[in-house]
């Protein structure tokens, strides 16, 4: 028998909650990112449970080809755009929205022998300062842009560093109001959170990322918790092993967890190599044979180790849900230190995927 760990996508889930996003933005068309291999999920699984969205954001160009040999006929939006110009034939080919951050892709897309403009997605840095135009510089680039003749539309394009917060995203839009003053063009600004708790940002187009992974923006599950979301991916495996300790022995690596009287401990098919977070400390959440419990002890790179004492009746065989339906992936994230983003991009290869 093979290793029984898995991972298991719900793919009504995936379609559930892109719906959730067009209640929560019902003006808007909706970006569906499905960026580091659809966050993890595997873009090619998913994609068509998400066919209903007006258009893909991504980053990697193979990613973006992929949707195309698949079938899909409407907009691509590369998130960064280009990385080198030389790139800029296969964004015409395949017909791709760029966005547009830096002075040299304005030089290589006026430079491009194209066989037709592309949409454009015109950055504004609004405060995070990673990618984008100054709000002040805005209108020059606006200028230059509508002068090439390689450009067809431009949409005006930001993100927010802080849209968990109730007041995260008020400098931010003072900034890009200051910047598009004047100008006539669609905005997307909203990711996720900004989709969920700010609808002044919502404009033209949202992009949701994590939310359609059933996840949180902000890392709290009770965030979204009576919004209808629901967990897409559930990572499960089965216990392989018990051991009792008596009080005063420990389990696993570094000797962290000592027994403070006897218990039993169950031994899981799931470790760091599979994508669990080594940092997980002892009592992060975990369902073994559907009751709550905790891990003890250091995540090792093939197993970790749990506390049977809420479930007794559990032995060799017994099923353990690590994060989805019942355990939420925010949850496991939160007790490591992290976000579910990670957990979900950090899924391993190694560990087998079924769509339900």
């Amino acid at each position: 028998m093979s290793r029984p760990i898995l991972a298991s996508l719900d793919l009504q889930a995936l379609g559930n909650n892109l719906q959730v996003v067009r209640r929560a933005a019902p003006t808007a068309k909706v970006w569906s990112v499905v960026k580091a291999n659809a966050y993890g999920h595997g873009i090619d699984r998913v994609w068509r449970s998400l066919a209903s969205t007006d258009g893909f954001a991504m980053l990697n160009l193979e990613e973006a080809i992929l949707l195309r040999e698949r079938g899909w006929k409407g907009p691509i939006l590369m998130l960064e755009g280009f990385f080198h110009a030389d790139e800029l034939p296969l964004f015409d080919k395949y017909r791709l929205t760029t966005s547009l951050h830096s002075n040299w892709q304005i030089k290589a897309l006026q430079n491009a022998q194209l066989q037709a403009p592309l949409d454009i997605y015109l950055k504004i840095n609004s405060g995070m300062n990673r990618l984008g135009f100054m709000p002040d510089r805005v209108h020059t680039v606006w200028q230059q842009l509508r002068a090439i003749n390689n450009v067809s539309s431009i949409t005006l394009m930001s993100h927010f560093a802080e849209a968990e917060r109730p007041d995260g995203i008020a400098g931010p839009m003072a900034r890009i109001t200051q910047a598009a003053e004047g100008l006539d063009a669609p905005r997307s600004l909203s990711n996720s959170a900004a989709t969920l708790w700010h609808p002044e940002a919502h404009f033209d187009w949202v992009r949701p990322g994590i939310v359609l992974y059933g996840a949180s923006p902000s890392g709290q599950w009770q965030d979204v918790a009576n919004s209808g979301i629901r967990p897409v991916m559930t990572l499960s495996s089965e216990i392989i092993a018990v051991q009792t300790l008596k009080a005063g022995e420990t389990v696993g690596y570094g000797c962290r967890y000592r027994a403070s009287e006897e218990q039993r401990i169950g031994v899981v098919a799931c470790g760091y190599a599979d994508g669990y977070p080594r940092i997980a400390p002892s009592g992060t959440p975990v369902l073994v044979d559907g009751i709550r419990t905790a891990t003890v002890g250091a995540i090792s790179m093939d197993m970790l180790t749990v506390d049977l004492t809420p479930c007794p009746q559990a032995g060799i065989g017994t099923p353990v849900e690590l994060w989805g339906k019942e355990i939420k992936i925010d949850e496991v994230a939160a007790a490591a230190g992290t976000v579910g983003y990670e957990l979900m991009c950090a899924l391993a290869p190694r560990v087998p995927v079924v769509t339900v």
